[in-house]
């Protein structure tokens, strides 16, 4: 980690991989995490953290299984969602999209229970930033 400032586009510039995020910073215990996404993610739970999203550029939809049924959230550019600990989810980008994540280190990609990981999704704690 660089204790420079960092520019989220020149970071956004530096990896082509989707559903592959990267750390760009630390705070405290938590990372900031950037990644494109496109198409769809899988459905999986964070059991015992909540799930902060940012989108940078393009619209994130995050699908929700909740106690009254499932539902889903648009978040068009500069838009904030946080996915309460324990709900299941699985965010989707149809036309593609540019988010940051916050999120305690080490927190798995696909959370702590999910299905099958399919090829495009890269299961991962967050890769190092290349800048």
């Amino acid at each position: 980690m660089s204790n420079e400032p960092l520019s989220l586009a020149k970071a956004l510039a530096s990896f082509d991989a989707l559903w592959s995020p990267r750390i760009v910073t630390r705070v405290n215990d938590y990372d900031v995490r950037v990644a494109k996404v496109e198409g769809e993610h899988i459905w999986h739970v964070h059991d015992d953290t909540d799930e902060f999203f940012l989108v940078l550029d393009g619209e994130l939809h995050i699908s929700l299984r909740e106690p009254d049924g499932e539902r889903t959230v648009l978040l068009p550019r500069g838009a904030v969602f946080t996915v309460p600990r324990g709900t299941e989810h699985k965010p989707s980008a149809p036309s593609g999209a540019a988010i940051l994540m916050f999120e305690p280190t080490g927190t798995p990609t696909v959370g702590d229970r999910h299905g099958e990981i399919p090829d495009h999704v890269d299961a991962t704690t967050g890769h190092a930033l290349d800048v």
